[in-house]
């Protein structure tokens, strides 16, 4: 990803010309989305969205000094504390994701979407986890309950 140094990451530019790149890679290898890394290897952000891990029943964030810090990213570590979850930013790596319990995606568009395979290695036991299938549900319930109809 295009390191912070270079272009802040809070900016929403419109460039997206190295996520795209990614993004056609990792199709290219199979997979449905790409995990961006910041410039010291660490996990930033997937090619439109935001990366959650879950280890040990904690949902675990990288930091947003590296990453575009989404409305969904910010919602799910809102809802977090209500579902008796705790959540964190911190660095890690992709061992970090490769060994997690489960791992989730966040966006607008995607809005939480549960992630079970990153190259190729099985994340926890290849299948939605509870923890993230009670976020998708609170999540989805405050999508439905609030707002304005149209």
């Amino acid at each position: 990803r295009v390191p912070p140094q270079s272009l802040s990451p809070s900016i929403k530019s419109l460039n997206y010309l190295n996520n795209i790149m990614a993004k056609v890679e990792a199709n290219q290898y199979g997979a449905d989305e790409a995990l961006m890394l910041d410039i010291h290897g660490y996990v930033s952000e997937a090619s439109a969205e935001n990366v959650f891990i879950v280890r040990n029943h904690t949902i675990v964030t990288p930091f947003t000094s590296t990453n575009l810090p989404g409305v969904t990213r910010e919602t799910v570590l809102e809802l977090a504390p209500g579902l008796n979850l705790t959540a964190q930013e911190q660095f890690f790596t992709l061992y970090d994701v490769w060994a997690a319990d489960e791992a989730f995606i966040t966006g607008s568009a995607a809005e939480i979407a549960p992630v079970v395979e990153v190259d190729g290695r099985t994340i926890g036991d290849g299948k939605p986890g509870p923890t993230t299938k009670k976020i998708m549900k609170a999540f989805r319930d405050l999508v439905m309950s609030t707002g304005t109809p149209i």
